[in-house]
């Protein structure tokens, strides 16, 4: 079988869910390509030598535009913070690699737009990972839409809640600065929030965002003695239209307490209704019109069949998968794109098009107006 070799840049939390879904793949689908750990990449080189005896990443390199100039990697993964992605993704794309990207996509529309220009220049593989299109029930949902199951749409309602930031004790980091994480929930959580929208949905039309800072300042992580100001805001509610008329809602907050990583949604037409939630992934309850009135009501789908997208190299029926299955799902399609010379979504077109919603909340954030998408 011909090999893609990878180069992975990131070595922590994304590195870890990124080398999981590589060292998967192949064990529970059979790729076009056969995927090669051939080099992770990191600053922390005593971390960086650990992390790849851990997951099975051949050598180890700390300077990642040396990557770049290797002809034994064909693909960069690239699993670092927001603020890195658009020199790296360029760079890759100007030097014939495939690029497999997490999200959110860049730090400005216009980063994103440059990365976009640089991808479709090379004639290089490219694709953002919002991971969460790849949730078997996610599927189900888009194919129960495209059918015209739920008719006309009328609502989107979307929320993406974590609780970290709750603790006051907690230190500020890269996240909560405004030069590297360009916002606070409304880029890292609203981009997975917006992207699922425009999947399910469709293109936004005009945005309306609201927003509040809870705890201004925070403890240094280098001096927790000293505090630092948080420049983002640390929760945001969006509303807004599509261009098709139904009408939008997505919150994005760090402080729901109790809410440890909770992204829901609940979609709403003239002849049923959707919802689903990231906590109990493999469920998709659905409500039909066109039941029996006896019968209608919200039905519970548990999504653990072999006809279910992906889920019949998996597990027999009724046993269910986690997290972690999305990233084995983006890569196999990554491979399989790769390997045919195809292409996969969501890609950096997406990733432009995500990111004119969110600039146009952050516009509306800013100066408390409307702004048209």
């Amino acid at each position: 079988m011909k090999e893609l070799r990878i180069a992975l840049i990131g070595h922590r939390f994304m590195g870890r869910a990124h080398s999981n879904a590589w060292n998967q793949v192949s064990r529970f689908f059979d790729p076009a390509v056969k995927p090669v750990l051939q080099v992770a990449c990191g600053r922390d080189s005593a971390e960086l030598a650990a992390f790849a005896r851990r997951w099975g990443w051949q050598e180890t390199e700390t300077d990642w535009r040396r990557l770049l100039e290797r002809d034994d990697i064909d693909a960069i993964d690239i699993a670092t913070p927001t603020f890195l992605h658009a020199e790296m993704a360029i760079a890759a794309a100007e030097a014939g690699k495939h690029i497999f990207c997490e999200k959110p996509f860049a730090n400005t529309l216009a980063e994103g737009e440059a990365m976009l220009a640089a991808a479709e220049k090379a004639g290089v593989v490219h694709y953002l990972n919002h991971n969460y299109r790849r949730c078997p029930a996610v599927l189900l949902a888009k194919k129960i839409i495209d059918d015209g199951e739920i008719g006309e749409i009328y609502h989107w309602r979307g929320a993406y809640q974590q609780s970290w930031l709750v603790d006051p004790r907690h230190p500020l980091d890269w996240k909560l600065k405004k030069s590297t994480a360009a916002a606070g929930p409304l880029w890292d959580l609203g981009s997975h929030a917006v992207d699922l929208a425009r999947f399910l949905v469709g293109e936004f039309a005009e945005i309306d965002c609201r927003a509040k800072q809870f705890i201004p300042e925070r403890p240094l992580a280098e001096d927790p003695s000293r505090r630092g100001p948080v420049e983002v805001e640390c929760a945001a509610i969006l509303s807004g239209e599509f261009q098709n008329g139904a009408l939008a809602s997505i919150e994005t907050t760090r402080y729901a307490t109790g809410r440890r990583n909770r992204h829901t949604f609940e979609i709403y037409g003239s002849q049923g209704a959707l919802t689903w939630d990231m906590e109990d992934m493999n469920r998709l309850r659905f409500y039909s019109e066109g039941d029996s009135e006896d019968r209608r009501g919200f039905r519970d789908i548990l999504v653990t069949e072999p006809s279910h997208d992906y889920v019949g190299a998996w597990w027999p029926p009724g046993h269910i998968i986690g997290y972690e299955h999305a990233f084995v799902h983006a890569v196999l399609d990554f491979l399989n794109a790769c390997g045919t010379g195809g292409s996969v979504e969501p890609d950096f077109r997406d990733g432009v098009e995500g990111l004119r919603v969110l600039e146009a909340a952050a516009t509306s954030m800013e100066s408390g107006r409307r702004v048209a998408v």
